[in-house]
Parts: structure tokens; C-alpha cells; sequence
């Protein structure tokens, strides 16, 4: 009889995160959730008004909460507590520590509003071509490089006390190990890695002002950084538990549990962000990449994820907060069962338009782009819903589209992971604007994938191939066929248009 093995996944989400036990006995991989909590931006105030930042010192108080629930749950009378735990997070946001090792300020959100001028300034002092080349990353004023940049313009004092910077797993890792490192696929977010080797882009950040004193040894996806420090030990009780990185990035934990059987696949992990791309060996540096914007973050077991990022779900999710300011508490299957009876094609929108990007009124915003583009307003909840999952579908298709220039080969079907792939709307619309099948899950993705790196660190399994086969025997997934060819065409016609000329 094999005995079963528990590991435990941290996945941390830009709206909430949890702790997911992982219990493998040499043939599947279960699944059990132990801890749940929220998480958001909290705005301070400041001299130039509102500022956005994370709560890292209260995520670090939930992450032991649920390694305490977890150990609760794999202790001696449950078998063979806890193996290892690893830790994914969003991208590009970091902390900085001071010379004794303590946080300096909360760290930044990256929809905060300082980022705003940044790209136009970082251009003005490196052409946007050479910043490209030197990191094959996709331009967003979010990214790692920006925020380093406008922090370097605003209060250049903090940097130059700061003796580390760490991406935010990195951060939540030396809290709990005491190691100061930063692993690839996390550090390649931050549009200040080198794409072809695990160093920092070093003379790119010299040539922008921003200095680099503080930037950390680089580590791969995989590694092991030994054990909790006695202080967590003693508050959770958690003894014996190693620590690894794994895809420390979500979406690189998320592209690790895609179940794919050939090469010829795309992915999309979809929630609050849609990332789609594909999976390479090396990085596509090149004009035709520069003028799609795409990224080529770094993967799991020497990979190279060539992905857009995409605005994703974060529309319908603040559509849903403001509709319950408003009285109008929905839930998630009202919303689509909702966009699902309206009226088809009314309108469409660029879900990556700078309108869409800070939190606020996004109905509002929604019916104010109609209307400047001149399209029908769509009026209630469903039609705005249903305006926002066709216009995400119908850019999943530019999108694939761009992947298969970029590679000169077609691909078969889109494998669709994460929280998104439980939307079954968003999902056929996703197949009929493609064209092609799409399989739908693990809904878990990203846990999953957290959990296959701790599996193959600790020597459970022997390949990134082998822990995929894994998540097909354990992980359930839906196909969805396209469907009214005809009408999707002509609407994705009609998208091109759009956002050809929509500002």
C-alpha cells in the first residue's frame, strides 16, 4: 500500500489566497482547502493624494494561520504531516528591506497612481526597442521596472537605504526560511531580468538612474531553501517542513498544471488577470514581438512562458462590486446567467484600455466607451456583462493569433486553468471566437501547479511531464466546440475596427 505524502500550496491572488493541502499516495493528487482569507489594496493617504499599498505583514499572519490549520490537519493521527509548503503570488510587486532586515513602508500596489507617467519617462532615457531587448517583456506601466523607476524620481532616499528588494513570495520565503533570494519566474515579471539567462538586467536599470545594490541572487523553480525558522516553528508547530519555490509566479504555477498531451497548445489562465501564450524553449526577441507587446516571463523546469497579459475578469469583478454598492448584489451565476439571456453583440469594448484599468465605476466606464466610440450603449447588468465576455473572448482570438505568428506554426486547441475556467459562458464564447476546442480546467491550476514543483524538488515524481500526466488522472476537465461561426466572424471583424481606432 503506497503511503500518502502531504504537501501544502500557498496561493496568494491579487483579491484573496489560500492554503490547499495537497495529499499524493503515488497515483493522484487530492486536493483539500484549509485556509481562506482576503486580500486588497488599502489606501493610504499621502501628499500627493490616496496612495495604493499591500498588507504583507498581515499576509505573512495568514500564511502561518494556515500552516497551523494545515498541521492541525497532518498530524500523527492523520499519517505523515506536512512534506514542504511553497508560496505563489501576482507578479511584478516587491518589499524592500533596510540594512537590519526590516520592511521599508508597505509595499506598493501596482495599480497605484505613481506609475502613471513612468513608461513615457523611462522611454525618454532608453528607447522602447532597447528595453525590450534587453528583457523581452510586455510594456505595462505596472510593471516592476516602472515602479522602480518612479520610486527612484520620488523619494531616491529609500533605495539608497534599501540593502534588499524582494519580489513579494520572495519576501513571504525569507520571513518564514531567512533566505534572501528571488526566484526566475517571479523575478522575470519585473521587466529588470536578462530573458536569456537568470541574471539582472543590470546595465539596463543603470542606463534608467535606478540602482541595483539590492537586487537578489537568482534561483530557479524547484529549489529547495531549507527548513522554517525556530520563531514559525514554535507559532504554527509546523516541524519537519522544507520550503521550496515553486512556479513562485501563479501563472507559472498555473502553466505547470496545464494537462496538455501535445505541443501544439495554448494556454489561458483566466481570472482576475487572463494570461495567454504558449510554452517555449527560448525567448522570441524580436520586431514583431516588440510591436504586439507580448512578455516572455520566465517557466518552470527552463522554460520560457510567451504569454499576453490580458485585463481578464477584473472588469466583471468591480462591475459586481458597484452594482452591490448599488443594491444590486449579484453573484457570480447571476451575472452569467444573466449575460447569457441578453441580447448578443450589442457592443464591445478594449478590455485593456487605460479606462478599464484603476478600480472604480466600471459600468459607468463601460457605457462611456460605447457611447465615445459610438456603438450602442448596453443598458442593465446582463448586457454589460455579456459585452464584457464577448469583447475578452473575441481578444483571446487577436491574441492566439499574435502566438501563432510569432511561432509560424497553428495551434489545435486552448487549454483554459484557474478560477476563470469555471465560467462555462466565457468558455464557449472563448471556443466559438477562436475556432478551435477549448479544454476547460484544472479550476485549481495554480495549487496544482505549486504543488507538482514541491513534488518533483523532494524527488515524488521525476518530470514536469510526469506531473502533468498526473493532473490528468487527477483533475477533471470539460470540452467545449465552437459554435455560429457566421456571427463570430463578423464580430470579430468588427473588434479589429475597434480597437484599430478606439483611445
Amino acid at each position: 500500500m503506497t503511503h500518502t505524502r502531504n504537501y501544502l500550496a500557498f496561493d496568494l491572488g491579487a483579491s484573496g489566497g489560500r492554503a490547499i493541502i495537497g495529499r499524493f499516495d503515488g497515483e493522484r493528487l487530492a486536493l483539500e482547502e484549509v485556509h481562506r482569507f482576503a486580500n486588497g489594496p488599502i489606501h493610504i493617504p499621502s501628499s500627493r493624494g490616496d496612495s495604493l499599498h499591500w498588507d504583507t505583514l498581515r499576509l505573512f499572519v495568514e500564511i502561518q494561520e494556515g500552516l497551523k490549520k494545515a498541521v492541525a490537519c497532518c498530524g500523527p493521527s492523520a499519517g505523515s504531516g506536512i512534506v514542504s509548503l511553497g508560496i505563489d503570488t501576482w507578479g511584478v510587486d516587491y518589499g524592500l528591506l533596510d540594512r537590519n532586515d526590516r520592511l521599508v513602508g508597505l509595499p506598493y500596489h501596482y495599480r497605484d497612481s505613481r506609475n502613471d507617467t513612468m513608461m513615457a519617462e523611462a522611454f525618454r532615457r532608453v528607447p522602447r526597442e532597447e528595453i525590450f531587448a534587453a528583457t523581452g517583456i510586455q510594456f505595462m506601466q505596472l510593471n516592476t521596472l516602472f515602479q522602480l523607476l518612479a520610486q527612484q524620481i520620488e523619494d531616491p532616499e529609500v533605495l539608497a537605504r534599501t540593502r534588499t528588494l524582494l519580489m513579494l513570495p520572495d519576501l513571504l520565503n525569507f520571513w518564514l526560511t531567512g533566505q534572501k533570494v528571488s526566484e526566475r519566474t517571479i523575478a522575470s515579471t519585473s521587466q529588470a531580468l536578462d530573458p536569456r539567462r537568470p541574471i539582472w538586467a543590470t546595465g539596463l536599470l543603470a542606463r534608467l538612474g535606478i540602482p541595483t545594490h539590492y537586487l537578489p541572487r537568482i534561483v530557479e523553480a524547484g529549489t529547495m531553501l531549507g527548513g522554517l525558522l525556530p520563531a514559525v516553528i514554535e507559532e504554527t508547530g509546523a516541524k519537519g517542513v522544507q520550503v521550496v519555490t515553486p512556479g513562485s509566479h501563479d501563472t507559472a504555477s498555473a502553466v505547470a498544471a496545464v494537462p496538455a498531451e501535445s505541443a501544439d497548445y495554448a494556454y489561458l489562465s483566466s481570472g482576475t488577470w487572463s494570461l495567454m501564450g504558449v510554452e517555449i524553449p527560448k525567448p522570441i526577441i524580436n520586431e514583431t514581438a516588440l510591436a504586439f507587446n507580448v512578455t516572455n516571463e520566465g517557466g518552470v523546469c527552463d522554460t520560457i512562458r510567451l504569454l499576453k497579459n490580458i485585463a481578464g475578469l477584473w472588469i466583471i469583478q468591480e462591475c459586481r462590486r458597484t452594482w452591490a454598492a448599488e443594491g444590486q448584489a449579484l453573484s457570480w451565476d447571476d451575472i452569467v446567467r444573466h449575460a447569457a439571456e441578453a441580447q448578443p453583440f450589442v457592443a464591445q469594448i478594449d478590455v485593456d484600455a487605460h479606462d478599464f484599468l484603476a478600480p472604480g465605476d466600471m459600468p459607468a466606464r463601460v457605457r462611456e466607451f460605447c457611447r465615445r466610440t459610438d456603438q450602442t450603449v448596453p443598458a442593465g447588468a446582463g448586457e454589460i456583462a455579456r459585452v464584457v465576455y464577448e469583447s475578452l473572448a473575441l481578444k483571446y482570438r487577436r491574441v492566439l493569433a499574435m502566438m501563432e505568428t510569432l511561432m509560424g506554426r497553428r495551434v489545435s486547441v486552448l487549454h483554459i486553468v484557474g478560477g476563470g475556467a469555471q465560467n462555462r459562458l466565457l468558455n464557449q464564447f472563448t471556443a466559438s471566437a477562436i475556432g478551435r476546442p477549448v479544454i476547460a480546467g484544472p479550476f485549481e491550476a495554480t495549487a496544482v501547479g505549486n504543488l507538482l514543483m514541491q513534488l518533483l524538488a523532494t524527488g515524488a515524481i521525476g518530470s514536469l511531464a510526469e506531473g502533468r500526466t498526473l493532473v490528468r488522472r487527477s483533475c477533471a476537465a470539460e470540452t467545449y466546440q465552437p459554435q455560429d461561426a457566421a456571427a463570430w466572424e463578423e464580430a470579430y471583424a468588427e473588434f479589429c475596427k475597434l480597437t484599430a481606432t478606439a483611445g
